[in-house]
């Protein structure tokens, strides 16, 4: 099985690739830049575009995970949905399964949950409705790794000291969920 993740720091911190390749037994390519957004990786202009839509044309994949910047989905909603529609359609072409990686509101209490100036609770179910959103309009397969931080946050520390990136065990918890999608998907 092979799998291309495309999106930004929260696919490479921890080197989830490689969690998700010791879980599935997968080969697991990145395509990745710190900040980045989806609709990044649909333009040819750039490097990461232009890798990206080179791997999706001259390579073969199962699966392809799309993970959009941290709060894009609330912030950059219709550039989100319209990024997820375009790559859903070249993900397709590829023969892939198209994949939304579902991430998280920031830490409860933190620095950067304060900055961006929105409840947790908030934050959460807002990212939730527009993954879940994004998934249903697209017929893609949704690891809702939010829901799984959302869950386990109170009992356990998923976060890294920013309040926005996942320590070591939430990138195995986003590791994880990925990984039962597919083998889920995979086993049908």
């Amino acid at each position: 099985m092979r799998i291309l993740m495309l999106g930004n720091s929260y696919i490479f911190t921890n080197d989830l690739p490689n969690m998700l390749a010791e879980i599935t037994g997968a080969e697991v390519v990145q395509n990745t830049r710190g900040g980045a957004r989806l609709r990044e990786q649909l333009n040819p202009e750039i490097r990461l575009g232009a890798k990206a839509l080179e791997l999706l044309q001259n390579e073969k994949w199962d699966y392809v995970v799309l993970q959009e910047m941290s709060n894009g989905p609330i912030t950059a909603k219709e550039s989100f949905m319209q990024s997820v529609k375009d790559l859903c359609g070249k993900i397709r072409e590829n023969g892939a399964v198209p994949v939304l990686y579902a991430t998280w509101a920031y830490q409860k209490d933190g620095k950067q949950l304060q900055k961006f100036g929105i409840d947790y609770d908030e934050m959460y179910r807002k990212m939730h409705e527009a993954y879940a959103e994004a998934a249903e309009k697209n017929h893609t397969l949704l690891a809702d790794v939010g829901s799984a931080f959302y869950e386990k946050t109170e009992t356990e520390n998923l976060f890294n000291d920013d309040g926005s990136h996942p320590n070591e065990a939430g990138s195995n918890l986003a590791a994880e969920t990925i990984a039962e999608v597919i083998l889920k998907d995979a086993n049908a």
